[in-house]
């Protein structure tokens, strides 16, 4: 039976893997980016999010699947409010603006990217990832503003962790047969991860975590996963947040991992 799947970021990186994957198993995605997609948008605004919904609810009454791969790294000179933006709010407007697409598929699922920063990356800003949960994003955005988008990156993948963990569940999304998911890469060879590299005071880190497998992971990697959770042999899982990092958080948390935790921080 051919699906229909929403991909944001559909034109690069691992958003641009799971389009195509999802394409060769014979299933029509519906891509969202800044360009080169079927739906043009800018996820960082509420007009932005709202005119991307609506087109994508023009084009088809039944949506299998959404993955919001959309983001922007928390790189030098970034500013930190467009990250928790696009990263968080963008995200999650998309899904939010599709459930009722999706229940009407009678089985579907939900992908969120998260990072293994959250576990990773020491130092980043918690009351950020708070402000995120509790939905108010002008709020979040001028809290943001007060740190580095560095900090803010790992903030906005644990609040996108922990949505997947605390609705995920609930009768909106597992109660209305929507698998709510999250996989969090660690560093792979994308067009964002080459932006690090470059950066004039990051650039030195972007190598810096081990690996079990010692090299980078791929696109295609991250999307295969993807495509895992998105099929029916994944239909026990729900509200997990699966590593895909080439074992970096094993090494570095041999027993479990730490840094965040699934309840409200506060």
């Amino acid at each position: 039976m051919d699906r229909t799947y929403v991909v944001s970021g559909a034109a690069s990186g691992i958003g641009a893997a799971t389009t195509a994957l999802l394409r060769e198993r014979g299933d029509r995605v519906i891509g969202i980016d800044l360009r080169d997609a079927d739906v043009v948008a800018d996820l960082s605004s509420v007009a932005g999010r709202s005119a991307a919904v609506r087109v994508v609810r023009g084009l088809t009454d039944v949506v299998h699947g959404v993955v919001p791969c959309a983001g922007v790294a928390g790189l030098t000179g970034v500013d930190p409010a467009l990250v928790v933006s696009v990263n968080y709010f963008g995200a999650l407007a998309l899904v939010r603006g599709l459930r009722a697409e999706l229940a009407a598929a009678r089985g579907a699922g939900v992908v969120l990217l998260a990072s293994n920063s959250i576990t990773c990356q020491p130092g980043w800003a918690g009351d950020v990832a708070d402000l995120c949960l509790a939905g108010d994003e002008d709020v979040a955005c001028a809290a943001a503003a007060s740190t580095q988008a560095v900090q803010v990156y790992p903030a906005t993948k644990a609040a996108l962790a922990w949505w997947a963990r605390r609705e995920g569940v609930g009768a909106d999304w597992a109660g209305a047969g929507i698998r709510v998911n999250a996989v969090a890469p660690g560093l792979v060879a994308t067009p964002m991860t080459d932006r690090l590299r470059a950066d004039p005071e990051l650039g030195a880190f972007a190598d810096s975590y081990p690996t079990a497998i010692g090299r980078p992971g791929r696109p295609e990697e991250v999307a295969a996963t993807i495509g895992f959770l998105l099929s029916d042999a994944a239909s026990l899982v729900v509200g997990s947040v699966l590593y895909v990092d080439g074992g970096t958080d094993a090494m570095l948390h041999p027993e479990v991992p730490v840094g965040w935790e699934v309840s409200p921080r506060a």
